[in-house]
């Protein structure tokens, strides 16, 4: 029979060995070097938000829009002055502005005209319905817009001013002509009004 003391010390020693043995199979690579657990470069945490940052910048660059032709370096002038500012919006919103002003001044309809208008366009239009009232001319009334597209464009500190040149056949119901005209639009970039007004007309050759 075995010392009971002498037993429990040998089971000691060979446990002993078998984890010194498991140790340097487990805990070692070839080599005899340590095993190197892989390490990231930055937490899922910091993955994640470099991701969304990134996407976010490919977002914004692919719903910036890109301006062409001679007007494109003043839209794009006013458009960092004013993230909203969308050529397409602009002229739909200057097509309803030409038919409402053309429609008003033919009418004489100053209460139509007056918000729509800058001060030296009102007073001249004014003059002008309060000459042809006077003289009993002839009306002449919008047909139809043959053309309407941006000529130039630029931004003046925060008053932003696009051309447009349009084309319109008139008609007073005898004759029909065909008008040319520059319309000049403004509006103060950091204004709160989002409409811009007629600053001045020009005729066109």
């Amino acid at each position: 029979m075995f010392d009971p003391v002498i037993e429990v010390l040998v089971l000691a020693a060979v446990a002993l060995i078998v984890l010194s043995r498991l140790y340097m199979a487990l805990g070692r690579g070839g080599n005899d070097r340590p095993v190197q657990r892989p390490t990231t470069s930055s937490t899922p945490a910091e993955s994640n938000v470099a991701e969304l940052a990134e996407r976010r910048e490919r977002r914004v660059m692919a719903e910036r829009p890109i301006f062409t032709g001679p007007a494109a370096g003043g839209l794009e002038d006013i458009y960092n002055a004013d993230n909203s500012f969308t050529v397409s919006s602009f002229m739909q919103g200057a097509k309803s502005a030409y038919t409402m002003i053309v429609a008003a001044f033919a009418k004489g309809d100053r209460a139509a005209l007056r918000p729509m208008l800058d001060d030296d366009v009102y007073e001249a239009w004014d003059e002008a319905i309060t000459a042809r009232q006077t003289s009993g001319e002839k009306t002449f009334e919008l047909l139809r817009v043959k053309r309407a597209e941006i000529e130039s464009a630029e931004l003046d500190g925060d008053m932003a001013r696009i051309v447009v040149r349009y084309e319109a056949e008139l008609g007073d119901g005898e004759i029909t002509r065909t008008a040319k005209e520059h319309w000049t639009f403004m509006r103060n970039v950091r204004g709160t009004d989002p409409n811009w007004i007629l600053d001045d007309v020009d005729t066109v050759a």
